[in-house]
């Protein structure tokens, strides 16, 4: 970038975002690629790629709106509507990004695309918002010759065919205020040039027609049966004659000849003897270029062609509903197929041209044209052309006055600059002319041309003027030049308020950024008039200087002094002084007396040349210098102080008896052991410094006062800690310190707030020395006698802002430590000012009388012990938060679970409702996921100390904690529990926890035990309207939408479903979802039970500590659940019935079962409806086949549990116990009994089945146990009558021992023929002992009654079982 552009390209940047616009991928080439493209790289090979990947600008169509509020890029038949918002970028930073406000297809007719587009702002009628834009038209032209106009959100206006060749350009004039009485007033237009005519619309019929469109679009949106005709558009269409090719132009607007020009013309038409008229005639010029003349000029007189009316088309965008068409059939055109066929056959009917020949040109048979762009004030105009030269073009004379070379494929642009009247050079005010005493503003025209073959952007003055800068911008950018502002406007709308249009700009496409460039007035004032120009120089020098590597200072401070006495314009020297301050490498003493010598020189300058408001600058920012000398000198003469009060001396600073002393101290000892996050704390030295050009950037002084901008906190603390930090370490005089800053025009409000924020944010060093304490005391109660807020008429009874603003800082404070602290100096202060008051007063009316010692009250004094209970709460709020289990780390803990906890302050505790502090409290047992058991052990502390062995044992079970962590975080919630009795109440925390483990499971539905543990929470609570309310609210909210979708997958696959489709369509692995339809059985069986209990119970009163009853925020969770309806019992015990089916189903892999198939269809219907409404549930018979299939469910269920059982048997004690499926989590047998009752199965059957199971599994023990709940003992008898057949076969026919072969041949014959009939296949388990199945045998004669048909066998095989053991 050349050293003269200083300043014109404006840092401000717009990025483009156009990663969102949702396009299909075709025909775009990298468009993609556009939102974010690498910076330029070095090697060449990547050159070709990249320059494809950011030249895709170039091949679209671009406009944005003079006022920045939409910008269209279009391809082909596609375009994408950006709009400009306001977004924090990466750095933190506001800055102004466009996002896609609409994209689509924009081509009606087959195979147009679009070849021009404009942004036109339209002015709004609104009397409160006169002269601004009210919103913007979109006017498209396409390859078809149809011209159609848009609205911001694509909804397309009206559509017209004004010529029926391709549309090669669009361009608009909006209404300019004449610059004096000489100039013609030119009316507002659009012109439309097509490759042999140029058509002109009328400004005002225009916007006219758009805003009718508009209301119409708005009305049929609204209502849909409006039906009213836009008004026509008035045009004119000119045939361009005796021109070979055109392929852009402008129209240069009305014109009138000079009374000289008209003599000359007609004397050169008519010869000597010609007349002419009084008033010359008025014509309307256009410009073309093209070949063939390479420029040529047209004249069109005024009234030779009258004006054409054409009826305007309309449509609307398809977004509007099906609905509004039939509504709205009458003017939306959409029509049934035949219709439209004949429609599109039948063309709009194009009006004829009327010819317009060319009058002159510059001919010129090789140079082709490429644009043309007119200057804002119409009299200039620059031509591109195929040689790569620009041209200036005289637009009145005709003639090329100017020339630039080398400049290929060239994009050109106007920015026309006005001068600044306060700006001019005091001096030269007596040389003004009559009638102002500055004179008119003089205006600037700059010629802007942009060269991407040598990536260069160039400002030139015009018309003969140098380059006054130039920028390195890229190879790939887009000059865009509207050369309009605001359609709509008159002479009168548009003095009032000017709007924010830019003149030019340059979109980037590979860092995604918009630029706008800005050119001050004088660079257009050539060295010889102007005094600026001098002036930039000695600035340019000056900053040259203040930037050399080796500053020799005593040379540098008077070279600087020389050249700031130089500059002759104010406004410059301001800029000199503001560069010099901002150098940070000048020491403070030559700052002071450098803006000291140019504050002598101003004063003693005469009084009228002086700039005043340059005088204030500099003496201000000389009181400020002054003011960082003298602070730095105090924090120099730090002397350290080895005093450290005595405990007694705090307690009585303080005002704290002996007692509340030890509590503080405790207090303040558990928060700094357990707060490991105490803020970073900088090293000393570093703030007791502040360099000079910060401390100037920080302060603004304004006559007496000193204010401080509007800083970041880190920025306010460095500021305070500069004044204070050396003050609060008993370092430097509070007295000497306060004094200088009051005295220098800081209110001591400010200060308060400055020494808060040290003392708020520096915790850490204020917390680990007791004599800190002391100084912040002696402090306020300075600042405190300073400030007129506790002056002697201030009335007790109200309350103090003083105080207030220290009180609200603390209650915004998150570093609670630091803040209690405060809180207990700030009420000690303001006792001691109450009682030194309340004396005088008192001592005036009781003189002499004895009197004990008493202490007055005061309404502040109230505000500070509530404001003192709220800060210990929330202390030891922070401390248990901050507390955690054992040092060892959790190694299976998940992610969610190690983010740490935020900060708590009191006013985030008022602000959070009623649930708050239970919910933070909540959120603190989720990460360090403490069993239920342990947050009861909190209470009973309270109860009984001696209580080891039961904590011990609790611990244990937790497994890895450390004990004496654990001892501490019971102490630590014993404390909480002692300061919130109402909000930690075991039924409000337990609500709270389970609500929070559900919640993050949830979010991570993969950690299945989250869900198990809001069970475990959920169970805990005692209440049973909380626990219904609760349980309710977690179905609703998180359980039955997944619930539904695994019931519905299961009836699909029939079957446990594989991982894959169980993440699919549930979200979570297929063991996270077996484990998830356990959680909801339980959940379902846990509301059934709250249910039946609430009915004995009264409901829970809620209470609120006293120091918190001015919670405000959300209504709490109890609150909540306390208000859920009563649930349906039969069918929550309906929807349970399902839930347990599930989870056998997934727990035991069972194969061909669908779920949903042993239901009916009410059945079927109840599931998953809300569960407080009354549905229809079945009733009365089964149908026989339905119950075939529950029984044959219940059947295999049982089987898989008896095999579950058996295998976890066997493995006992090896080491792949974990892998073995555990039955242990519930009482599987009763719970398959109980789904036979529900589903009208007959029970016994099923425990006939589950003992039989047992025995074919060799579990005899198990089986035994279970006989004895069987009602029909005989078919039970005679079912294990079969299985001990079948056992005894295996051991003599299919182990063909010598004994067995010996033993069968003396067995009865009947027995052997029986036992050859079995078939032991069908067993489960064959390696039985001999002994148990003698048991077994038992057990059937037991319960076989004598006249059963196999009785004699079952005595039979008594004996040989005898026989064989």
């Amino acid at each position: 970038m050349e050293g003269e552009a200083g300043g014109l390209l404006d840092g401000s940047q717009i990025d483009i975002i156009c990663k969102a616009a949702n396009w299909e991928n075709d025909d775009w080439g990298a468009w993609d690629d556009g939102g974010q493209v690498q910076e330029p790289e070095e090697e060449e090979e990547e050159s070709a790629s990249k320059t494809q990947a950011s030249s895709w600008l170039q091949d679209c169509v671009v406009s944005l709106s003079p006022t920045n509020d939409l910008m269209v890029i279009a391809r082909e038949q596609k375009a994408v509507f950006f709009v400009p918002k306001w977004k924090h970028s990466e750095k933190g930073k506001e800055e102004m990004q466009y996002a896609v406000g609409w994209s689509g297809s924009l081509n009606v007719e087959e195979g147009e695309c679009v070849n021009s587009a404009l942004c036109i702002p339209l002015a709004s009628q609104k009397r409160s918002s006169t002269g601004r834009p009210d919103w913007t038209c979109i006017v498209v032209g396409f390859t078809s010759g149809y011209v159609r106009f848009y609205t911001e959100n694509g909804v397309l206006l009206l559509a017209q065919l004004l010529n029926e060749e391709p549309v090669l350009q669009l361009k608009c004039r909006t209404y300019e205020i004449p610059r004096h009485p000489g100039v013609t007033e030119q009316n507002e237009e659009m012109s439309i040039l097509y490759s042999s005519a140029v058509v002109t619309i009328d400004g005002f019929s225009l916007f006219q027609s758009l805003r009718a469109c508009r209301n119409q679009v708005a009305r049929a949106a609204a209502s849909g049966n409006e039906n009213v005709q836009p008004p026509p558009l008035a045009y004119k269409k000119w045939g361009l004659q005796d021109v070979d090719t055109i392929v852009d132009h402008v129209s240069i607007g009305i014109m009138t000849l000079t009374t000289f020009d008209q003599m000359k013309t007609a004397s050169n038409i008519g010869g000597y003897n010609a007349t002419i008229k009084n008033s010359p005639p008025a014509m309307s010029q256009y410009i073309t270029v093209g070949s063939n003349p390479f420029t040529g000029f047209f004249y069109a007189l005024e009234g030779s062609s009258q004006p054409l009316l054409s009826h305007v088309a309309l449509a609307v965008a398809s977004k509007l509903t099906s609905a509004l068409f039939n509504a709205a059939s009458g003017w939306l055109g959409w029509k049934h197929k035949q219709e439209e066929e004949s429609v599109q056959k039948q063309k709009p009917k194009v009006e004829p041209a009327t010819p317009l020949s060319v009058r002159f040109g510059i001919p010129d048979s090789r140079r082709h044209g490429e644009k043309i762009c007119l200057s804002p004030c119409n009299s200039l105009a620059a031509v591109t052309d195929d040689f790569g030269r620009v041209l200036l073009l005289d637009v009145a004379r005709g003639l090329a006055i100017r020339m630039w070379k080398g400049y290929r494929d060239a994009q050109v642009g106007w920015i026309q600059i006005v001068e600044d009247l306060h700006e001019r050079e005091a001096e030269k005010m007596d040389f003004s002319p009559v009638g102002s005493s500055q004179g008119p503003s003089r205006v600037a025209q700059f010629l802007v041309i942009y060269a991407p073959r040598r990536g260069i952007l160039e400002v030139w003055s015009t018309q003969q003027g140098p380059r006054v800068g130039a920028f390195n911008v890229g190879k790939h950018c887009r000059l865009l030049y509207p050369g309009y502002k605001i359609m709509g406007l008159n002479n009168v709308t548009s003095q009032g308020w000017q709007p924010q249009t830019y003149q030019i700009c340059l979109v980037d496409p590979v860092s995604g950024t918009v630029k706008t460039v800005h050119v001050p007035f004088h660079l257009a004032l050539s060295d010889k008039k102007s005094e600026r120009a001098k002036d930039m120089h000695l600035v340019k020098k000056l900053a040259a200087l203040l930037k050399a590597k080796m500053l020799n200072l005593d040379v540098v401070e008077a070279e600087v002094k020389e050249l700031i006495l130089d500059i002759k314009y104010p406004a410059t020297k301001k800029q000199a002084l503001e560069s010099i301050l901002a150098n940070e490498r000048l020491p403070l003493s030559s700052l002071t007396t450098i803006a000291q010598t140019l504050m002598d020189t101003l004063r003693n300058q005469e009084g009228e040349c002086v700039d005043e408001g340059l005088q204030q600058f500099c003496a201000n920012k000389l009181k400020l210098l002054q003011l960082h000398e003298s602070v730095s000198k105090i924090n120099c003469l730090a002397t350290q102080s080895d005093l450290v009060p005595s405990d007694n001396d705090l307690a009585k600073l303080l005002r704290l008896d002996e007692k509340e002393f030890a509590r503080l101290q405790m207090l303040l000892e558990n928060y700094k052991l357990q707060d490991t996050q105490l803020s970073v704390h900088f090293a000393e030295d570093k703030d007791r410094v502040l360099p000079v050009k910060t401390f100037l950037e920080h302060l603004e002084c304004e006559e007496d006062i000193i204010e401080v901008k509007k800083l970041e906190e880190r920025e306010y603390v460095a500021l305070g800690s500069f004044f204070f930090w050396n003050c609060l370490h008993g370092e430097s005089s509070t007295e000497e310190m306060c004094n200088i800053l009051v005295s220098a025009g800081f209110s001591p409000q400010r200060l308060l707030s400055l020494l808060l924020s040290v003392w708020l944010s520096k915790e850490k060093g204020i917390l680990h020395g007791t004599q800190s304490i002391c100084c912040l005391h002696a402090a306020l109660s300075l600042l405190s006698k300073m400030t007129v807020a506790v002056d002697e008429s201030w009335d007790s009874q109200s309350v103090s802002p003083w105080w207030q603003q220290m009180r609200t800082a603390c209650i915004q404070s998150v570093n609670n430590g630091a803040a209690l602290l405060s809180a207990h100096v700030g009420h000690s202060v303001t006792a001691q000012i109450t009682d030194s008051i309340a004396e005088k007063k008192f001592s005036q009316i009781t003189v002499g009388t004895d009197t004990d010692p008493w202490e007055a009250l005061s309404l502040d004094t109230e505000y500070w012990r509530l404001l003192l209970k709220q800060l210990e709460d929330c202390l030891i709020l922070q401390t248990l938060l901050h507390s955690k289990v054992g040092s060892k780390k959790r190694s299976q803990a998940s992610s969610a679970q190690t983010e740490p906890l935020g900060q708590l302050s009191v006013k985030k505790l008022l602000e959070g409702g009623k649930g708050g502090i239970a919910d933070s409290v909540a959120k603190w047992v989720f990460k360090q996921d403490l069993s239920p058991p342990l947050l009861r052990l909190g209470w009973k502390k309270e109860d009984s100390e001696e209580e080891p062995p039961e904590t011990g044992s609790i611990l244990l079970a937790e497994g890895e904690e450390d004990q004496t962590g654990l001892e501490t975080i019971l102490e630590l919630l014993f404390l909480a529990y002692q300061q919130f009795p109402c909000s930690l109440e075991l039924d409000v925390l337990h609500a709270h926890c389970c609500w929070e483990y559900v919640v993050q499971w949830n979010k991570y539905p993969e950690e299945a035990h989250f869900l198990t543990r809001s069970i475990d929470h959920l169970r805990c609570i005692d209440n049973a309207h909380v626990q219904h309310g609760i349980a309710l609210m977690m179905w609703n909210t998180f359980i039955v939408k997944r619930l539904s979708a695994a019931t519905y997958l299961m009836d699909k696959v029939g079957k446990a479903p594989k991982d894959r489709l169980c993440r699919r369509d549930i979200g979570m692995s297929d063991t996270a979802v077996t484990s998830f339809l356990g959680c909801c059985s339980d959940l379902l069986q846990t509301l059934l039970e709250a249910d039946v209990q609430s009915d004995e119970m009264p409901l829970p009163v809620l209470d609120t500590e006293d120091a918190w009853a001015s919670v405000e925020g959300q209504i709490s969770l109890v609150e909540l659940a306390l208000e859920q309806k009563h649930i349906h019992y039969p069918l929550v015990e309906h929807q349970s019935v399902l839930c347990t089916i599930l989870y056998g189903i997934m727990k035991f892999s069972l194969k061909n079962v669908k779920p949903l198939s042993l239901f009916d269809s009410k059945g079927k219907n109840a599931f998953f409806k809300d569960l407080t409404s009354i549905q229809l549930l079945p009733s009365g018979d089964v149908d026989p086949a339905l119950l075939s299939a529950r029984h044959q469910f219940l059947t295999k269920l049982l089987t898989a549990v008896v095999q579950a059982q058996s295998s976890s048997q066997k493995n006992k004690g090896s080491p792949e116990e974990s892998v073995v499926l555990s039955v242990k989590d519930r009482d599987w047998p009763a719970l398959t009994v109980d789904l036979a009752q529900h589903l009208q199965v007959n029970e016994d059957v099923i425990r006939r089945h589950y003992v039989c199971e047992l025995y074919n599994y060799g579990l005899d023990h198990l089986g035994e146990e279970a006989i004895l709940q069987v009602h029909d003992k005989e078919v039970l008898a005679s079912q294990l009558l079969v299985l001990t057949g079948q056992r005894l076969a295996y051991a003599l026919l299919h182990t063909q021992t010598k004994e067995g072969m010996e033993l069968l041949a003396r067995l009865p014959p009947t027995l052997c023929t029986w036992l050859k009939a079995m078939d032991p296949q069908d067993l489960k388990n064959i390696d039985v002992p001999i002994a148990t199945t003698a048991n077994l045998v038992d057990k059937v004669i037991e319960h076989l009654p004598e006249n059963h048909g196999q009785y004699s066998v079952a005595l039979n095989l008594i004996e040989a079982v005898e026989a064989m053991s």
